[in-house]
């Protein structure tokens, strides 16, 4: 492709939006993607509970997740919405797979780390297709998983625990890389001191119930977004998208 100041152009501004939303188990992550408009769900795992939802068969293989991407591509439909869930259990069928593929008993059996780097090739592949889906299908796409904590060596301060996304570290990198908006939700807790004497403080947390979707990445989490969101707003689709489409002033 030759490139001159003639093929310059102006983007799109904001298209279907790429979203990954992780979280404590049962805190709403699929009823969040629920309010989507007109999804259709990939499960790998079964966690719609009593949700009524559009969905495959539950996909055990890497092939089932690929071959239901497929047919969501080449095949008419109406859905407007793709959902995975969750990442953190189609990361063993493409382990699974890449072991597989390379005649290997496991991932383990590659050595130092190597068998992790070979699945980013798998990794891709499915990214690829969400991305065809979301550029010539005009879907959303919105991934969902589970969190841990786990120690964050920073480079400026001292080690430090924080929530992060449960996926071996490479593949999340990619993944966070790869969407516009990597949501972390979890309940809203106040903190409450009480004096127990001798000049001493006793700190406590205690739940409003209230759950929150977080946009901007602090020492506690991993989150961002490329749409100026706020920095916490209710775990619902539509503040997700009233923030994101806000109505002009009067």
């Amino acid at each position: 492709m030759a490139i001159s100041l003639a093929s310059i152009s102006k983007t799109n501004g904001i298209k279907a939006p790429r979203i990954l939303i992780y979280g404590t188990h049962g805190i709403g992550k699929t009823t969040f993607a629920a309010g989507a408009p007109n999804p259709i769900f990939l499960f790998t795992e079964d966690g719609a509970g009593q949700l009524e939802l559009n969905s495959f068969p539950l996909l055990t293989s890497y092939f089932d997740v690929i071959q239901a991407l497929a047919a969501l591509y080449n095949e008419e439909h109406n859905f407007q919405t793709v959902v995975l869930d969750s990442l953190d259990h189609l990361e063993p069928l493409i382990w699974s797979h890449t072991a597989q593929q390379c005649n290997k008993d496991s991932i383990e059996d590659f050595g130092y780390g190597k068998g992790y780097m070979e699945a980013l090739r798998y990794w891709r592949e499915i990214l690829g297709w969400l991305d065809a889906l979301r550029n010539q299908k005009g879907m959303i796409y919105i991934l969902t998983a589970h969190t841990h904590i786990k120690r964050f060596d920073s480079p400026e301060t001292d080690s430090y625990d924080r929530y992060q996304i449960k996926l071996n570290d490479k593949a999340s990198g990619l993944v966070q890389e790869s969407v516009d908006c990597v949501l972390f939700c979890n309940y809203q807790v106040n903190i409450n001191k009480a004096d127990v004497g001798f000049g001493k403080e006793k700190a406590r947390g205690i739940s409003t119930g209230q759950r929150l979707i977080h946009t901007v990445e602090k020492p506690a989490y991993i989150a961002k977004n490329r749409f100026n969101l706020p920095e916490k707003m209710p775990l619902s689709w539509e503040a997700f998208t009233n923030a994101l489409n806000p109505q002009p002033s009067v």
